[in-house]
């Protein structure tokens, strides 16, 4: 598996591929500073025929970066902790990682690139879009739904059916026990809307990252 981004959560993609029994084929980073990576050395020149795991925790940077990728047809790996519990009836979405772990119950189903991070409970029949990242020990409850890009802080609780829309922010801690909109920032007990997000929050990496080449 080749590995995009030479942070932090490459480092627990590492860890969970090698629980799989998988090795890391190299690792590619567009910072020219980032020379060395763990025992590897980092490539700027991005070529691989393996297929690839976007390891990038910001959900806007990694959409773009994935985005860039398809048009290169690249092919996209999942990875799943080995501690990880995934119902034989739940769906994983490629390119998503499951850390250690985390549970995943029958009829649910996790977008594309999605982060379901550690200890993270996703109960039954819940729908996530691409991008998404589930905090630590975040529970979500049966039946509920979250849109593109929403980044669920650690621990938060989210009730059974509830719906939470794209690119929205909900804050660490928060129980979420009624419907939140697109594009928001949402904390508390019970979560509510502190503000909107402007269009330049929910998309300050594309700018940056569409102009360079891989």
């Amino acid at each position: 598996m080749f590995l995009y981004g030479a942070g932090g959560h490459a480092r627990v993609v590492r860890d969970i591929l090698e629980s799989q029994g998988l090795k890391v084929s190299g690792i590619y980073d567009d910072n020219l500073n980032v020379a060395k990576w763990m025992e590897y050395e980092v490539s700027h020149n991005f070529h691989t025929d393996d297929d690839v795991i976007v390891c990038i925790g910001k959900a806007e940077y990694r959409k773009t970066v994935v985005e860039k990728l398809r048009q290169l047809e690249i092919k996209f790996g999942t990875a799943v902790h080995l501690s990880a519990i995934v119902s034989p009836f739940a769906e994983i979405g490629e390119g998503s990682v499951l850390m250690a772990g985390t549970i995943v119950n029958s009829g649910s189903q996790i977008g594309r690139h999605c982060i379901i991070n550690t200890g993270a409970v996703v109960e039954h029949e819940c729908l996530t879009g691409d991008y998404v990242h589930i905090s630590p020990n975040t529970t979500l409850c049966g039946g509920l739904s979250i849109g593109e890009g929403t980044w669920i802080g650690a621990g938060a609780v989210v009730a059974q059916g509830v719906k939470i829309g794209k690119w929205s922010i909900i804050g660490a801690g928060s129980v979420v026990l009624n419907d939140i909109p697109d594009g928001v920032v949402a904390y508390g007990t019970p979560c509510r809307v502190i503000r909107k997000l402007i269009d330049t929050e929910i998309n300050r990496y594309e700018k940056t990252y569409q102009s360079n080449d891989l």
